[in-house]
């Protein structure tokens, strides 16, 4: 069970978010408050759960501090929703989808002699309440960093947090995973899963190695992208900490993200950034493509086992058993297509008589349709992929926009973690900002194409208030 320590660092997380933002500037305050809350901040279980509400963790406080710290100090700087219409739909869905899931799920769901209760009015109100909750990155990122400085920012960010939290992650993979015992009083997952080829992984106080993995790769294409744009001592600096990055993900010991990084890599050292966004786009397209491909039976299921296998047995004998919970998984979800079965475990298959969940929901992609039905799916996908293919849009040279040298790279981080929630469940606050600052940025460049168009106006959206 979390300690004391662990409920202190939540409750006292919005005061510290204040303080970043008296003393820095907005764009930087952001980026460290959801970055460093998002690596500092004790995982669930540790978390206030209050009636009517969702769990405050710290997927939600972090992001909460930053909403009502930018309404009281900021929100006069115009509008947090998007500008152009099918992110503007997109995000409606998403926030409002939860209410259909509600009401096509007030009855209960019975596995012998195991019940789980139907959804009611106080379901509707805390599952809008967390989509909101969770969207506050993207929001406020498409409103504020919009320019090649706050981009800069972010990559800068991932840099200066990831170099700081490799050495946690060494004493981690020499004395195993400890940290969040010592620190927070309670271990996060299962121990088991980080002892990978004959040593461990680290998970510091994230929730998996996997995620861990996955940042150290952030930190290392970030390094590289900023060494790229730059020139002199800067350079140099940024090369050494990819490279050293680099090492520490190889530590981290998940193919997954190393794969990821060997293909990015020369991606950003050799391609031009119109190039990494026709990439990304592509990446894009095939994440959220993946659930119909493998509907129609296109996906190569038995060469990825083999392929796995070639490597490693208990890689291929994981993939296979991914594959075989999304069969299951896919089964259960097709029962209500739309809007999904809800919360409260209503997707899983339970066992009749000690009431455990069977089923495993590894991929982020499974867990939304199985919660919030096909609609939630696209909602949630589109917000994330949608920036990227604006960014596609916005980069073709019969346009004439000038893109900034590091939007390539963060439209490639984007589309990489996107593809990332087919196998894993790694949809963090990190994931939101990437995507919510392509989105601002895209309309504005967008804005400035339709400025200097004639005859072009941007449409206004008008409200009652």
């Amino acid at each position: 069970m979390p300690n004391i320590i662990a409920y202190a660092m939540l409750a006292f997380w919005p005061f510290v978010t204040l303080v970043m933002f008296r003393r820095l500037p907005v764009e930087k305050a952001f980026i460290w408050a959801i970055v460093a809350g998002y690596l500092i901040l004790p995982p669930p279980p540790a978390g206030f759960d209050f009636p009517l509400l969702p769990a405050f963790n710290k997927d939600t406080i972090p992001s909460l501090s930053v909403f009502v710290i930018c309404f009281f100090m900021y929100g006069h700087r115009g509008s947090l929703l998007p500008d152009t219409m099918l992110p503007r739909l997109a995000l409606a869905v998403f926030i409002f989808s939860p209410m259909f899931t509600v009401l096509t799920n007030g009855e209960p769901v019975f596995y012998g002699r195991v019940g789980i209760r139907g959804l009611g009015t106080t379901d509707m109100i805390a599952l809008c309440m967390l989509q909101f909750i969770t969207v506050i990155p993207f929001l406020i990122a498409r409103k504020f960093l919009v320019d090649a400085q706050s981009q800069k920012e972010i990559l800068k960010v991932f840099v200066f947090s990831g170099l700081a939290y490799s050495v946690l992650m060494l004493i981690e993979v020499r004395l195993s995973p400890q940290l969040n015992t010592w620190i927070y009083g309670y271990f996060q997952h299962v121990f088991g899963q980080s002892i990978r080829f004959g040593g461990y992984r680290p998970l510091v106080f994230l929730y998996h190695g996997l995620w861990v993995a996955l940042f150290a790769m952030m930190v290392v294409i970030s390094a590289l992208a900023i060494a790229k744009a730059e020139a002199g001592k800067e350079k140099l600096r940024a090369y050494i900490a990819g490279a050293y990055m680099l090492v520490v993900l190889v530590l981290c010991k998940s193919l997954g993200s190393l794969i990821f990084a060997v293909l990015l890599i020369p991606i950003i050292l050799m391609f031009k950034r119109n190039a990494q966004i026709k990439i990304a786009a592509l990446i894009g397209a095939l994440a959220v493509g993946y659930p119909l491909l493998k509907g129609f039976d296109v996906v190569p299921v038995q060469w990825m086992l083999d392929q796995a296998a070639a490597i490693d047995q208990d890689r291929s004998a994981s993939l296979k058993f991914r594959f075989d919970n999304e069969i299951i998984l896919m089964e259960r979800a097709m029962l209500k297509p739309l809007f999904g079965w809800g919360s409260w475990g209503r997707n899983h298959i339970l066992d009749p008589v000690s009431g455990i969940i069977m089923t495993v929901t590894d991929g982020r992609w499974i867990i939304a349709i199985g919660v919030y039905g096909w609609v939630g799916f696209l909602a949630e996908f589109g917000l994330l992929t949608l920036p990227i293919f604006m960014m596609w849009r916005e980069a073709k040279p019969s346009f004439g926009s000038q893109i900034t040298p590091y939007a390539g790279a963060i439209t490639l981080l984007l589309a990489i973690n996107v593809l990332d929630m087919i196998p894993n469940a790694t949809l963090t606050p990190l994931t939101w900002l990437f995507s919510g600052a392509l989105l601002g940025y895209a309309e504005s460049l967008r804005a400035e194409r339709i400025a200097r168009t004639p005859g072009m106006e941007p449409f206004q959206w008008r409200t009652v208030l």
